[in-house]
């Protein structure tokens, strides 16, 4: 189940992939997604419409480094001359571009992007079509099952972007109105997997190499996606490779937390300076000492420091390098 997989002509050395995640997939968790495993990272969602207009904050989205490839980046926006200008501008700094349709955000939606392109099968067309012919890079679209109940037509959309040449598909198989609530219906990814013949890569509730395997298995498909199972959780990377060789695999030891925590915190500084480190660290700490003993007074406690030095401290006191 775990195997290459070629994209157009990118060649990756295995099916596990890192999700385009807004606040999230910056390219601190990047690094340590790939350090697990990850064979292809995404970056979070980038406005075209930011790119177009020379927003810095939208260029600030692609930062990376040479050990940060390859490198999927996502774009949104909502008209076809836009995308196709962002996904030329952006052209230089990846490997892959990849156009979202399954943002179920409002701000997002209410612009007419993500999700709400499932609504208009014409427009996602005509948006493909554009980006096509400006770019080299293989390109791909990420969709979820439609807008609501009773308008399911991801099997429509999916036809379509293979008819206009994206390399693959990803199925996230909710609707927009359920956002990430009830249950992803994983059969979804097999029938669209049984339509068409480029790649299709399956998302949706994967929080353990179990469910990895059991997705692969039901669908037929040919990649997974990792989001919010991997959030403040890399391990899941190379927990899932083990697992899928037949080998056993251990939790992250206390002192791998505080490695990998350390790491994360050191690349938030250097890449966007100490003051936005510490504010974004309070949200990833949380997670690496979700399930620990005291995790609720360790949190409340890093929260509360404005010091790099002393954040260090509080983290390697509590993940048991020094007394508590």
């Amino acid at each position: 189940m775990l195997r290459p997989l070629a994209l157009g002509t990118l060649n990756l050395p295995n099916n596990l992939f890192m999700a385009p995640m807004a606040g999230i997939s910056d390219l601190p968790v990047r690094l340590l997604a790939r350090r697990y495993g990850a064979a292809l990272c995404y970056t979070e969602m980038v406005s075209v419409n930011g790119l177009v207009r020379g927003g810095g904050a939208s260029f600030d989205l692609l930062r990376s480094t040479p050990e940060d490839r390859p490198l999927a980046i996502q774009l949104f926006g909502e008209e076809p001359e836009a995308m196709a200008q962002g996904a030329a501008l952006v052209e230089p700094y990846g490997d892959l571009i990849d156009i979202n349709m399954g943002c179920p955000v409002r701000k997002v939606v209410g612009s007419g992007a993500g999700s709400a392109l499932m609504r208009e099968p014409l427009k996602v067309a005509a948006i493909i079509r554009a980006v096509r012919s400006r770019i080299s890079l293989p390109l791909t679209i990420k969709i979820r099952s439609g807008w609501q109940a009773g308008e399911e037509n991801y099997l429509q959309i999916a036809a379509i972007a293979e008819s206009e040449g994206c390399a693959a598909v990803t199925l996230h198989p909710r609707t927009r109105s359920q956002m990430f609530g009830g249950r992803a219906s994983w059969e979804q990814i097999g029938e669209v997997k049984s339509r068409l013949t480029i790649p299709v890569i399956g998302s949706g509730d994967l929080f353990t190499p179990q469910d990895v395997a059991a997705m692969l298995a039901e669908t037929g498909c040919d990649g997974v996606m990792l989001a919010r199972g991997a959030m403040g959780n890399p391990w899941l990377f190379r927990d899932t490779r083990r697992f899928l060789a037949g080998e056993p695999f251990p939790p992250p030891s206390l002192a791998e937390r505080l490695e990998v925590a350390r790491f994360h915190l050191e690349q938030l500084a250097i890449h966007s300076g100490e003051a936005v480190a510490l504010r974004e660290m309070r949200t990833h700490i949380s997670w690496y000492a979700k399930g620990l003993p005291g995790a609720a007074a360790f949190r409340a406690a890093v929260n509360s420091i404005g010091d790099r030095e002393r954040f260090l401290k509080i983290m390697a006191e509590f993940f048991g390098e020094e007394p508590r």
